[in-house]
């Protein structure tokens, strides 16, 4: 049976227990589930049909998250990320724990998401989050909760219904190594805006 539900809050004991839900993002839908789980993780995957070697935007609401998972930051990373609404790469002093996140990379994405709604679920449930675009990969991004039905029906446990998603552009992404910053995708936000903020020149 396909559960549709009004609120992110109505979901709290799903997400909290290793479950999966859909629900909007900044930009788009997006498959949401604990970024600790392991298990979690690989469901996402397998749902996806994602590249293995792929890893995950990881969503945070706050800065604070970062230290789990021994991401290497600095002043102007929690700047950029206080911004809210880009994605930064870290690198990460990996001791093998989070392999299943970064797949090899020892590289880590993290945003957090301007979405006030989101930031204060992850707070309640004390849990980052994983939250891929919620559709197959090589298909177009679900816009609408019929549309994500569409690709997983019953497969996932409950879907936040938030309306149609308009026109959107997904996260710009950046990625920090040797303090340099370098833009991966240019999105929502513009690279330049994101240079001045950090007061880079760029790569």
């Amino acid at each position: 049976m396909i559960k549709i539900l009004k609120n992110l809050d109505e979901a709290e004991s799903i997400v909290k227990n290793g479950g999966l839900i859909i629900a909007k993002t900044d930009t788009l839908y997006g498959i949401l589930g604990d970024a600790l789980n392991p298990e979690v993780v690989e469901r996402v995957y397998s749902l996806k049909k994602r590249n293995k070697k792929k890893p995950f935007i990881i969503l945070i609401p706050d800065i604070s998250y970062l230290k789990i998972f021994y991401a290497k930051t600095n002043p102007v990373v929690e700047k950029i990320l206080n911004r809210k609404g880009i994605t930064v790469i870290l690198p990460i002093e990996e001791n093998g724990e989070f392999e299943y996140l970064h797949r090899g990379t020892n590289e880590l994405a993290f945003r957090i998401p301007k979405d006030k709604d989101l930031i204060e679920f992850m707070k309640k449930i004390k849990k980052p989050l994983i939250a891929p675009s919620a559709n197959i990969e090589g298909q177009k991004p679900a816009k609408s909760i019929p549309e994500a039905i569409s690709y997983f029906g019953n497969h996932i446990d409950a879907y936040i219904d938030g309306g149609t998603v308009k026109e959107s552009q997904p996260s710009t992404i950046v990625k920090f190594k040797n303090n340099n910053i370098e833009l991966i995708r240019e999105g929502n936000i513009p690279f330049e805006k994101i240079l001045r903020l950090a007061n880079f020149t760029g790569s």
